[in-house]
């Protein structure tokens, strides 16, 4: 039998606020545990919490940069439930009235462009941190620290409308471009600024009922994502074969094994009891409040790649990788402001720019190689002084030691030779002692010609200019 998989996200987005959501304390990461904590986070007695207005304005923004509606009244709940790492016992979060409602993402996929529904945005509060005694010396002890409690939030739900693990991570990478475009959130899953979990099931093709759905708890990659439901959708597949039945359950992914696990049982779903938070009144949005925001969005990645295709000639895919971060492209635009060679400055920084990012695991705001430098050691190509192989040589040295082209060139003594009597004494020397493959050449050979300019390039020791040499060789051979 055939199956279709249907995949739902729900991504939990840590707004880029220097305060948490209710009260004053620190949301900078990394800090000592449990020393950004007042006693309003923490859920003392006679407390009262006071709503951080940037961190509604970043949600208000993440919602028109998705296309949701803004609601005109929205309003905070306490969903319950007890966790250690939860101090009062309840989460500050939104219900029945979301601050956003709708709303979508288009992604590309192997059969061309497609939109995912957004169900809703809303905004709440992060939870703390266990963390377990077996990591500190201390097994059988687990402790909590509460910095992360109170950091502000928002979660954004999609429909279930992606049909395969590639649709989820494209939907991924398009979501937390647009979240990095806006500048809302930093986005990095390494710190939890950006968690996602994933909703999964399978159902016969052409049926129109979802079939029983797992829950994938805490994905923090996204190829982690992709893999996670490549081996739910098999799971289930092979469950269903053998004419067992999918348990509605939470999972979480073991990297290393490659594997799902069942986290927990969920026959039934959770009773959160919500009710309106009493301490907070309604958020109220106002026409005037909404457009002042929707004056602030930047231009978004989508409309980056039409116009970078439209206004540079470059291909879409290039326009595609050039855009995924904000960063990027706006090192792309530098460079073209320097120097207006927009695919040869794309095949640069798509090839050896983000090959040598990579392999160091670094972002482009950390690259060495600046936009004047890339440019400059470009422009030595076009002047002739360098060769594009000898090009590649001294980017390498640029980016392990941040030293200009020109510099570079200089001290390694690797100037082009582009003077023709220089050249052309060296190529008599090659025809010289290669007058056979001369001969066969002469014959009719054409093939030969190929290994007798490698052998010119030799003697001028890569220095030679290719296209100088090239049309020497062939006037002395003619």
């Amino acid at each position: 039998m055939q199956y279709e998989t249907v995949i739902g996200l729900e991504v939990h987005v840590q707004l880029k606020t220097r305060t948490k959501i209710f009260c004053a304390c620190s949301t900078r990461f990394g800090r000592p545990p449990n020393e950004n904590t007042c006693p309003i986070c923490l859920g003392m007695p006679g407390v009262l919490p006071v709503l951080n207005r940037r961190a509604v304005e970043f949600a208000m923004k993440a919602c028109l940069a998705t296309h949701c509606t803004i609601e005109p009244m929205n309003r905070f709940a306490r969903k319950n439930y007890f966790y250690p790492d939860l101090p009062k016992g309840y989460q500050i979060s939104q219900f029945e009235l979301p601050i956003g409602t709708g709303g979508h993402i288009d992604i590309e996929t192997a059969e061309g462009a497609k939109r995912i529904g957004l169900t809703r945005i809303h905004m709440e509060e992060d939870a703390g941190k266990l963390v377990h005694g077996e990591n500190l010396g201390s097994p059988g002890r687990s402790y909590v620290d509460y910095n992360r409690t109170g950091v502000p939030l928002v979660e954004i739900v999609s429909e279930p409308d992606l049909r395969s693990p590639e649709e989820a991570r494209a939907y991924l990478t398009e979501l937390k471009a647009i979240l990095d475009y806006t500048e809302v959130s930093d986005c990095n899953m390494e710190e939890g600024s950006l968690r996602c979990d994933a909703n999964v099931s399978i159902r016969p093709m052409g049926e129109s009922a979802l079939g029983t759905r797992t829950e994938l708890k805490n994905l923090n990659s996204f190829r982690f994502v992709q893999r996670a439901l490549e081996y739910e959708v098999d799971r289930q597949q092979q469950i269903l074969e053998q004419g067992d039945k999918v348990l509605q359950e939470t999972r979480l992914y073991d990297a290393d094994k490659g594997v799902t696990f069942t986290m927990r049982s969920k026959e039934e779903a959770h009773d959160y009891r919500y009710f309106p938070e009493p301490d907070l009144v309604p958020v109220v949005v106002d026409d005037a409040w909404r457009e002042e925001i929707r004056r602030t969005l930047p231009e978004l990645p989508e409309q980056k790649r039409q116009r970078f295709a439209r206004e540079f000639g470059i291909p879409a895919y290039d326009a595609g990788v050039l855009t995924a971060s904000r960063a990027l492209a706006d090192y792309y635009e530098q460079c073209l402001a320097l120097h207006m060679q927009p695919k040869l400055i794309s095949n640069w920084i798509m090839g050896e720019l983000l090959r040598e990012l990579k392999n160091d695991e670094r972002t482009i705001d950390q690259c060495p190689v600046t936009p004047e430098a890339l440019t400059g050691l470009l422009k030595l190509v076009e002047e002739g002084a360098i060769s594009g192989k000898t090009a590649k040589t001294v980017f390498e040295e640029m980016y392990r030691t941040g030293k200009p082209a020109a510099d570079i060139v200089k001290e390694k003594g690797l100037t082009q030779i582009s003077d023709q009597s220089t050249l052309e004494h060296l190529i008599d020397d090659v025809l010289a002692n290669n007058a056979a493959q001369v001969e066969e050449y002469r014959g009719g050979k054409e093939k030969v010609f190929g290994y007798l300019v490698g052998q010119a390039m030799k003697a001028t020791r890569g220095q030679g200019n290719p296209a100088l040499v090239n049309e020497l060789l062939k006037k002395k051979l003619g």
